[in-house]
């Protein structure tokens, strides 16, 4: 007798009476969950786990089809998957989009946060990363590239403005969908997105930041100008340089400084920055969609009334004018590439080229938002002026990232060289 309890104690019972055990109604799962246990209890631990894990993957429904608990959750993850390597590749125009249609569904905690003048902070905010992740050896390697840059500079500051003409021309209601727009041409280039979208072509990335951040620090002189030149005189505004200029020195400048300053003065910050590049242009981001969420919260009641025919419209001249830009700096630089020696040129190369390209074609949104901020209503409602600029934001950005996308299918090779 004894030697019989030992050999049921120590023999495992055989895959055919647990099945039975778990497919017969009389006998559910948690009655096989406790034979299975008493087992384990008796004598050895490990006869508990491969019963364990057979009696969760042979479980049945009412109907006796088998249910898979790990498959389900694994189709979900895989659903989920496509949706999170979405947005984090395209986080940007989705948090400028997520921002816009916060706004238009619940302005109240936008409007509280206007209150609190928070887009100030973000403008500040987003100011201080451009200059905690301003290298200095990158400026420096783009002075080989220097008559690129130059050019870079006027196209930017100095003939974009002029496009400001053509905008203007259009009739519209509102009309600071208008405005709005040609205040968007004077702007200086964008702060992160030329780059990055230079990185990813295989173009001159030092050249590209240079000229972001020289055009962005010139734009605080420039800028009041052009707008007093080419807009204020169309729509009869005196624009206030001398207090604009402050401003812009106060919500742009220093910030950028403060970040450079902080970035030289710390060990280990810079390193720190650097290995988390991505995180940090997150947080710009995200301080970026701030700013159309407080606009679009001010103005709902207004925009509500705007015919989306109209709304479209004004999408529609956004996307134009930065068509109209990539068309100009693309036929530039061929022309000052066959003036200026032809494929020995600096104009030549294609590093070059694609930085120019980008980078000058493009219109930043954060200094138009603290330009219409310092205007203070002179040239209209400030939601209506900034909201098609948030449009105009996002077309550039997905026109470009196609652009780049194009350049890398037929010259794929100086993307993979950079790469390596």
């Amino acid at each position: 007798m004894a030697a019989t309890l030992q050999t049921l104690i120590l023999t495992p019972p055989s895959p055919q009476a647990l099945s039975f055990g778990l497919v017969n109604p009389r006998f559910p799962p948690n009655h096989a969950f406790f034979y299975s246990t008493s087992i384990t209890l008796n004598h050895n631990r490990s006869i508990y786990r491969p019963i364990r894990a057979l009696e969760r993957s042979d479980q049945r429904d009412g109907n006796g089809d088998k249910v898979n608990r790990v498959s389900g959750s694994a189709s979900g993850l895989n659903w989920a998957k496509p949706l999170l390597n979405f947005v984090a590749n395209n986080f940007l125009p989705v948090a400028l989009v997520s921002g816009v249609a916060l706004g238009l569904a619940n302005p109240s905690l936008g409007c509280l946060a206007d209150r609190y003048s928070l887009s100030k902070f973000s403008t500040f905010g987003i100011f201080i990363i451009s200059g905690l992740t301003l290298r200095s050896g990158d400026i420096g390697a783009a002075a080989e590239a220097w008559p690129v840059g130059v050019f870079g500079l006027v196209s930017i500051l100095m003939i974009s403005p002029y496009f400001s003409r053509a905008i203007l021309q259009m009739q519209m209601k509102p009309q600071e969908f208008v405005t709005g727009l040609a205040i968007f041409s004077c702007m200086p280039t964008t702060l992160s997105s030329g780059v990055a979208l230079t990185q990813l072509a295989g173009g001159n990335s030092a050249l590209a930041l240079a000229m972001t951040v020289i055009s962005n620090m010139l734009g605080i002189l420039i800028v009041p100008f052009s707008i007093s030149k080419f807009i204020a005189d169309g729509v009869g505004v005196s624009v206030p340089t001398k207090q604009l200029f402050r401003s812009l020195v106060l919500t742009l400048l220093v910030p950028l400084i403060l970040g450079k300053v902080f970035r030289e003065s710390f060990n280990g910050l810079a390193d720190f920055v650097d290995h988390n590049r991505k995180l940090f242009s997150k947080f710009s981001a995200l301080f970026l969609s701030l700013v159309p969420w407080i606009q679009v919260s001010r103005s709902r009641s207004l925009l509500l009334m705007v015919k989306p025919t109209v709304f479209l419209i004004a999408i529609g001249m956004g996307a134009l004018l930065h068509v109209f830009l990539l068309a100009f700096n693309a036929l530039a630089i061929q022309s000052l590439s066959a003036v200026t020696g032809g494929s020995k040129s600096n104009f030549s190369k294609k590093e070059n080229a694609s930085a120019l390209v980008l980078v000058a074609s493009q219109k930043t949104l954060p200094v138009m938002v603290a330009v219409v901020e310092q205007l203070g209503g002179a040239f209209g409602e400030s939601g209506l002026l900034v909201l098609p600029c948030v449009a105009a934001h996002i077309n550039q950005i997905i026109m470009d990232s196609l652009l780049v996308n194009l350049w890398l299918r037929k010259d794929p090779v100086p993307y993979n060289a950079k790469a390596n």
